[in-house]
């Protein structure tokens, strides 16, 4: 469930919104009326999706060169690089 809160009530009710967290409750917090932050659980697996996203980059720089054929010293010369 997505509750709308104001800015000043999360500060002051912050314990009781992580007690809400934890019950499965989302929160939007608000500034003068429009939404500024979500106040959402925390994700367990982050580091093994960054570890999939880096071996994915790695794989793909393997399989695709960049470069190659390309004189890095004429491009300096011609002031691109």
């Amino acid at each position: 469930m997505n509750i709308e809160i104001g800015s000043y009530e999360a500060k002051t009710k912050l314990p009781e919104l992580l007690r809400g967290i934890k019950a499965g409750n989302r929160y939007t917090i608000t500034l003068r009326g429009e939404a500024v932050a979500d106040l959402v659980p925390a994700q367990a697996n982050r580091h093994s999706d960054a570890a999939t996203a880096v071996d994915d980059m790695l794989a793909y720089m393997q399989a695709h060169k960049s470069g190659a054929g390309v004189d890095l010293k004429a491009l300096i010369n011609e002031g691109r690089a």
